[in-house]
This record gives C-alpha cells, structure tokens and sequence, in this order.
C-alpha cells in the first residue's frame, strides 16, 4: 500500500503493508537510520520521533497512521538547536544509542515547559531510558538548553 507523509520537511511515499512500523519505513524503506529500534513495544524511547510535532514512538506506530502528516526525525532536527550544543557541554552522550530518541523527547519538553522544573524533567523524560544511566547529564543538557533558549528569546 502507498503511504504519503511528510518526513523532514520533503513529501515522502512508501510502498509497504499499512502496519508496518514507522520506525521500520523510516530505516529500511527511508534510509534515515538515526532512529533507533530499542524495546519493540514503545517502553523506551529509542524510537521517538515527532508526528505533526509531538513525540511519538515509531515502533509501534503502524505507517498508516501518519498518512498524509508530517514526520521528523533526530536527522530533522536543526543542527543549531540549543539542545545539540547542551548535550555536547554536559557530555550526556556515553555509548549514543538513546540518544536520538532522549533529544527528540527534550525537543517537545522545551517547547511545552520552556524553564522546565526537575520534576517536569523528570515527568517528560521518563519513558526515555538510558542503559549507561547518563540521566543527570541528560537533565543538565536539558536544563543548559534551556537557559540558552531563554537568553535567545530575551536577546530577540
């Protein structure tokens, strides 16, 4: 079946059976392969994306379900954005396989909390898990991200 979306911003059709899992259009029929396939069951993370802006675990969204919405992946995401240059600061990368789906997360946490407390942090992130336990860092990056949103804003 023919499945048209949006993905990074460029109109894209896959040919596959319509519950196949977006994470799997995405890396085998898509080529962007900074999607990661974690758990299978949509428990950690590894898989988020954004569909029509919110994250959403690709491994057990069916491809049907984004027909005609618009998809972004961590390769969508602007290199410039503050959380980029924060996860780098705050050394919150160790092995990097959950990566991906720990910034997609953070992206949607800034948008909905822009001076988040810990426990929003914490609230939002923990569906995203992290085998080499990095979560301090990851919130450091998250909070360092943050203020540099916030100085931009007042700066404008």
């Amino acid at each position: 079946m023919d499945i048209q979306f949006e993905l990074n911003g460029k109109s894209v059709q896959v040919d596959v059976p319509e519950d196949t899992p977006l994470l799997w259009a995405i890396r085998d029929h898509l080529g962007l392969t900074g999607t990661k396939f974690g758990c299978g069951i949509g428990m950690c993370g590894a898989c988020t994306v954004h569909v029509n802006g919110r994250a959403t675990r690709s491994c057990i969204t069916p491809v049907s379900a984004v027909a005609n919405s618009a998809v972004t992946t961590i390769e969508g995401i602007d290199p410039s954005h503050p959380l980029q240059a924060a996860w780098i600061k705050a050394q919150a990368p160790q092995c990097g396989y959950c990566q991906p789906g720990q910034i997609m997360q953070a992206v949607n946490l800034l948008e909905d909390f822009p001076d988040p407390s810990d426990e929003q942090i914490n609230a939002v992130m923990s569906g995203n898990l992290c085998r080499c336990m990095a979560y301090i860092r990851i919130k450091e990056a998250i909070k360092l991200a943050a203020g540099e949103m916030q100085k931009e804003k007042a700066d404008g």
